[in-house]
């Protein structure tokens, strides 16, 4: 990864849309670019220049507390200025488009939008609509490009690698943007991603990823190295997959007894908010296997190191 992070051509986008546009080397140029802003975070003083002067428009149209804090924090740290839009107090409410949002936002000269959307292929439609830089904070079941990159710079830092390693991602696949670009970012960097869940919560055609589908947990953890355990969101169509949640966490959710019983130290992962008792208990989630709040931690030198390399990539451009 050295060779390639010390070719500082290898990033040339202005946004970040999805890991299915990027490739292993562009994925692996975060990583590192992140690696070198985590050190930033253990210092007292938890800011760098990199981004003064710049301003950051977090425009979110789903709620969110990790990931919009996070993005505030990691561009606060480049030193850029921040303003955070919630649309149920903007424009939107009137029956302002996102194009129309993002252009007038655009007027007032800021650098860069990060964009949360309910819907899929919405943050591609904002950046072909403006110049400024876009970043995918989340669209819809499409993808959650930089909680992808956090899970893997955590694993990493974690085991050292990633090539090579047994990924297992357990739970709502159907509706999970984070399942999405896991697929994409794990099997690009070499992992061997195993899918389990439901039959009626995994999507047809899921081996376009690359990966390996099962409907059984035991299959999915045996000589797993790493799970990501996703949340079960019981409001849209994932309430008929079972009769009740208690159902679900007998069969799918981890317990300290399904890992014990693998033979090894799991890594366990999951994207948050979790929901205890359902997608796994209380002692695997604060246990020694969890990386959780590591994951939390990471995300904001991921962040930073997106922020940047986007933001450097447009100046290039004029």
């Amino acid at each position: 990864m050295t060779k390639i992070a010390l070719n500082k051509s290898v990033w040339k986008k202005k946004d970040l849309l999805g890991l299915e546009y990027l490739s292993k080397e562009e994925i692996e140029f975060i990583l590192y670019t992140a690696g070198s802003f985590k050190e930033v975070t253990t210092r007292q003083i938890k800011k760098v220049p990199a981004l003064r002067g710049k301003t950051v428009v977090n425009l979110f149209y789903e709620p969110s507390t990790r990931t919009r804090t996070s993005f505030e924090l990691a561009a606060k740290r480049l030193s850029a200025d921040v303003i955070n839009i919630a649309t149920e107090s903007s424009s939107v409410k009137k029956g302002e488009t996102l194009i129309d949002t993002g252009k007038n936002i655009e007027a007032l000269k800021i650098d860069t939008i990060v964009v949360r959307h309910n819907c899929s292929g919405a943050a591609n439609i904002l950046a072909r609509s403006v110049s400024s830089s876009v970043v995918n904070a989340g669209d819809g079941w499409h993808e959650h490009p930089t909680q992808a990159l956090l899970d893997m710079f955590t694993l990493k830092e974690k085991l050292g690698k990633i090539e090579g390693l047994k990924v297992s991602i357990i739970g709502d696949i159907a509706h999970s943007r984070v399942a999405r670009s896991n697929m994409w970012g794990f099997t690009k960097l070499g992992a061997k991603v195993t899918v389990c869940a439901p039959a009626m919560l995994i999507p047809e055609g899921i081996e376009k990823f690359g990966v390996k589908a099962t409907n059984d947990l035991a299959e999915a953890l045996d000589g797993a190295d790493a799970i990501n355990v996703l949340r079960m969101q019981f409001e849209r169509d994932s309430a008929v997959a079972f009769p009740s949640k208690l159902e679900y966490f007998k069969r799918y959710g981890i317990t300290s007894e399904k890992l014990a019983g693998c033979g090894k130290n799991i890594v366990v992962m999951h994207p948050g908010p979790i929901n205890r008792g359902i997608e796994m208990s209380s002692e695997v989630a604060d246990g020694k296997n969890s990386v959780i709040l590591d994951q939390v931690t990471n995300g904001i030198a991921v962040r930073m190191a997106v922020l940047y390399l986007v933001s450097t990539a447009k100046d290039g451009q004029r």
